[in-house]
């Protein structure tokens, strides 16, 4: 959405644009070629491909590379300015993925996203005419604008990847993500997003603000007349699907299992903590700590894995009581401390 984290690359600098540009493309050729892409270079080569626009990004990268790769939904949430939509262009720009946006707005009717039955005069029939959700990467822009009657119809789609309609139900294209945006600070004119559908988003990042170096470097390359680059996709859906193969073969032992179990058993049971983390939850921070391995080269889990992808996949689905309700960054503080408290296993995990 900013225009802030867009890094314009001038004339001065076209040489070193086209060298990256040409060796990204190098890559993809020798992987259409025959060559079979890990984890780990398709992250790298995503990354590399989003940062030709975006400055400060490589850590929402990763997070969003491990979320693809685990299958999961992407919840970007910051305050306004900081390029969440920027960030989702440039992910979708990268995929070569049927793509379609949706601005959700507070008139937007669920028909306009799952589509519509109509009368085909000429057949004399009633047909189906697909919504936008009939693509494999949606972008829900702002999706807290939305009603929550809009907002729920997006459940099935993102829970079974599928949507029914007058009682047939269509199966959605595989893979199938959605990147949603929204700010958490404004509340006019929005609608929180029900617990149901927070919990269906696999992680939630929050961009942030870049370091001083990064956005020096932003307002040093800023130009009207220029335009940011095109990216070209780097991966497939294709691939996509083979990446997930390689991470569900990645092995857990039982003790980090029995770790985890510990932890999201905290999270139900904490005093400050209302509703805790919910089977669906578990499952998916233990598919994206094999994705982590995965994108670090290994085909085991390490405790670092777990920790690394704790707070992207379980914060938001902490709900606190009392006057802390709705709190964001106080339930990161309340998870941050069950992390901290319960000891991580320290045997040997390889293997």
């Amino acid at each position: 959405m900013s225009i802030l984290q867009i890094s314009i690359i001038f004339p001065d600098n076209f040489q070193r644009t086209f060298q990256i540009r040409d060796a990204i493309r190098d890559k993809i050729n020798k992987i259409a070629g025959g060559i079979s892409m890990k984890c780990q270079e398709a992250a790298s080569l995503l990354k590399k491909n989003i940062e030709q626009i975006m400055v400060g990004s490589e850590q929402s990268c990763d997070l969003i590379m491990m979320s693809l790769l685990a299958g999961g939904h992407i919840l970007l949430e910051d305050v306004p300015g900081t390029g969440k939509t920027t960030l989702a262009k440039a992910v979708a720009q990268s995929l070569n993925l049927s793509f379609k946006r949706v601005q959700f707005t507070p008139d937007l009717m669920p028909s306009d996203l799952i589509g519509i039955q109509f009368y085909n005069q000429a057949k004399g029939e009633f047909e189906f005419r697909p919504g936008p959700l009939f693509t494999q990467l949606v972008l829900a822009d702002e999706i807290n604008r939305a009603a929550p009657r809009t907002q729920s119809s997006l459940l099935e789609a993102m829970e079974e990847h599928q949507i029914s309609v007058e009682g047939t139900t269509y199966p959605l294209p595989e893979p199938f993500f959605v990147i949603a945006t929204q700010n958490p600070i404004e509340n006019q004119g929005t609608f929180p997003l029900p617990e149901a559908q927070i919990d269906r988003f696999m992680i939630r990042i929050h961009p942030g603000y870049p370091s001083p170096q990064e956005e020096q470097r932003m307002l040093k390359n800023l130009s009207a007349q220029a335009a940011a680059p095109q990216l070209s996709p780097v991966l497939d859906g294709k691939q996509l699907l083979t990446l997930r193969s390689e991470v569900d073969a990645v092995q857990i032992h039982d003790e980090l299992l029995a770790y985890a179990l510990q932890v999201v058993g905290r999270t139900r049971a904490h005093e400050r903590i209302q509703l805790g983390v919910s089977p669906r939850g578990a499952l998916a921070w233990v598919r994206c700590a094999k994705a982590t391995a995965a994108i670090q080269g290994r085909d085991y889990v390490l405790p670092d894995d777990l920790k690394a992808c704790a707070q992207p996949v379980l914060a938001h689905r902490l709900i606190l009581g009392g006057l802390s309700l709705g709190s964001d960054r106080q339930a990161e503080a309340v998870l941050a401390q069950i992390l901290e408290e319960i000891p991580v296993p320290v045997e040997k995990f390889q293997g």
